[in-house]
Order: structure tokens, then sequence, then C-alpha cells
């Protein structure tokens, strides 16, 4: 019985040794290798371009600034240069001149222009104070261009930045503060006139606020057509007061006949007229700011 028991142990010590020879071996193979599980990608909106968010934007409505016409060669570049500062303070607006008369390009042709773009338009009279001009022939031009849409702005009127610009050019003309206080000096403000009584109300403001601004001196409007007083009136009346050295400020935005002759009745200086003046500029663009955003919004189509 002996034998069997050790047959059977020589078997068993003989698979055992088999196995731990093939487990060393199994244990020097590498290992495979485990792909890590997939995941969805992370998807990252792109930033629209710069073009993309300009075709959605708004399109601000074309700035016309309306100057009256002059035979003066000098008035049309004068203006021109005025537009030339209103597009430095507002980069990218497009601004245009018309005239109303005597100068191209015409008020009528230029809204005729801008209805055939299918813009709209904002117009700032380069004027003064109400008066034929505004109240009539400005709501006539736009009503002979029915496919426009576009609002009439106020004139430039009496604002500080208007006085600041007649102050500044009193100054290059030779005023100084001290002729401000003084009993011999007095101002003529010159514009060019009107019948419309609204007219007049608002150039007497305008010199009631440039007195104000020069420190108290007697400022009188005077006309250089369509009302009274003219600018020689207007003369004798402060020298009637005292006054004999009298300044004659220009109501004007460029050259003239009127104010060629405004400043001929000098007896002492001649502002020149406001023209490209800083000032004015930034008024033109508030006069254009107040309308703008009463213009009702196309709808825009979608991107």
């Amino acid at each position: 019985m002996t034998e069997p028991d050790s047959t059977f142990d020589s078997a068993s010590e003989l698979l055992g040794k088999i196995a731990e020879q093939l487990g060393a071996r199994l244990s020097h193979l590498p290992l495979p290798r485990t792909r890590p599980p997939m995941t969805a990608p992370t998807l990252v909106p792109r930033a629209p371009s710069a073009s993309t968010l300009a075709s959605q934007a708004p399109t601000a409505p074309t700035l016309v600034a309306v100057g009256h016409g002059s035979r003066d060669p000098r008035a049309r570049a004068t203006l021109s240069r005025l537009l030339d500062r209103v597009r430095e303070l507002r980069p990218g607006l497009d601004v245009r001149l018309a005239h109303i008369e005597l100068n191209a390009p015409l008020l009528d042709d230029t809204l005729a222009g801008l209805a055939a773009e299918g813009r709209d338009a904002v117009l700032v009279p380069l004027l003064f104070a109400p008066g034929h001009h505004v109240t009539h022939d400005l709501p006539a031009a736009l009503a002979a261009a029915p496919g426009l849409r576009a609002r009439v702005a106020e004139p430039l009127g009496a604002h500080p930045l208007l006085v600041e610009a007649l102050a500044d050019r009193l100054a290059e003309a030779g005023w100084s503060p001290a002729d401000g206080t003084s009993p011999a000096t007095g101002v003529v403000l010159a514009s060019a006139g009107s019948r419309d009584p609204r007219s007049g109300a608002e150039i007497r403001r305008i010199a009631a606020l440039l007195g104000e601004r020069l420190g108290g001196v007697p400022v009188l409007p005077a006309y250089a057509s369509a009302a009274a007083p003219t600018v020689p009136e207007a003369v004798r009346a402060l020298t009637a007061r005292g006054r004999h050295r009298v300044a004659v400020a220009s109501c004007f935005t460029a050259p003239g006949l009127f104010a060629t002759r405004a400043a001929a009745h000098a007896p002492w200086i001649a502002a020149d007229p406001l023209g490209a003046h800083p000032a004015l500029a930034r008024l033109v663009l508030h006069r254009y700011d107040r309308v703008r955003t009463r213009l009702p919004r196309r709808e825009l189509a979608a991107i």
C-alpha cells in the first residue's frame, strides 16, 4: 500500500513545480495597456467677429449739417473744416454737408441720395435761431423725400458751447479780461436776422449769455437784414451810453456777405465767424444727439 502513496506524492510534486515555473514566466510578461474611457468633447463657443457685431448693430442716422449757402468761396471750405472736427469727435459717424441754396450739394439732392441708400437722417441747421429756413425750408425738403426717415434738430441757439465759441473769437481779435469790466467797452452781437419774432428772442438770449461770459459788459444784438437794429445803429446806441470801444462779435458760422458787412462797421475790433471752433463742433453733435434717440429703430434682419 506504501508504493501507490509514494507515486501519488511524486506526481503532486511534479505538478507543483510545473505550476511554479509557469507562474514565474507569466509574471515577467508586460500587462496589457488599458484604454481610458471615452468622453464627449467639450465644445467652446466661438466669439463673434467684429464684422458680425458691426452688421448686427443698428446704424446711427446720418448727420446732415445744413448751411444756408454763400457766394463767398470761403464759406463752403469753412463748413467742411467744421464737419471734419465733428467726424474727429465721433469716428464712424456718417456726416454730410448740405446747403439750402447757392452751394452744392443742395439739401434736396442730399436727402434724395440718403433715401435711395435706405439711410435715416438727422438734419442739424447751422443756424442760430428759429426762422423761415428752420420752420419752413427744412420741413419742406423732408416732405419732398417721402422715402426718408428723418427729423430736424433745433438750431444752434442759446447754449454755453455757442457762447464759449463767441468769446474765444473775440479774444482772438484782441478782447482781454480787463475789457469786460471797463466802462468804455461794449459789444454788438451781429447775426443774419429774421422776421420771425422767435428768432429775435433767441438772439437776445445769446447776447445776454455772452454779456455774462464777458464779465457783465453790455452786449446788444444787431442784424444784417430783416430786423432792427442794424450793426451801425447798435454801435451808435452803445456810444450814446459812453461805450466808445465797441467790438463786433460774429454770430455767423462762416464768412459771407453779411459777416463781412458787419465786421466793416466795427469801430474797434471785429471777431471772425465761428467756423471750425471746437465748441461749435461739440454743439452740432449735441443737437444731433438730442434728436437721434427719438427716431424709431428699423427692424434688424436676422443673422
